[in-house]
């Protein structure tokens, strides 16, 4: 079985540059997610946060992602230099 995952821009350059800084590859860091997940997802407060999170994502970035999608001029920022969340790596 193959399970794909599907990240925004905004969402997939953190993981690379994590990627990038430990010397492992993205697959590496979203396996170690999952593995760390599963070894907790028997709790409730880490289910309760999985569904959240699925309902957030429809109209969020989460807070590790770039910025760059969320900001707008009207904020005080340029859309022509998107910025690293502080929750980014």
């Amino acid at each position: 079985m193959n399970i794909k995952l599907h990240l925004d821009e905004a969402e997939s350059a953190p993981v690379v540059r994590l990627a990038e800084a430990l010397q492992v590859t993205p697959e590496d860091v979203l396996y170690a997610a999952l593995n760390r997940l599963m070894l907790h997802g028997r709790e409730s407060d880490i289910q309760g946060e999985i569904v959240q999170t699925r309902v957030a994502r429809a109209n969020n970035l989460p807070l590790w992602a770039d910025t760059a999608g969320s900001v707008h001029n009207y904020e005080g920022q340029t859309p022509c230099e998107p910025e690293k969340s502080k929750y980014s790596v």
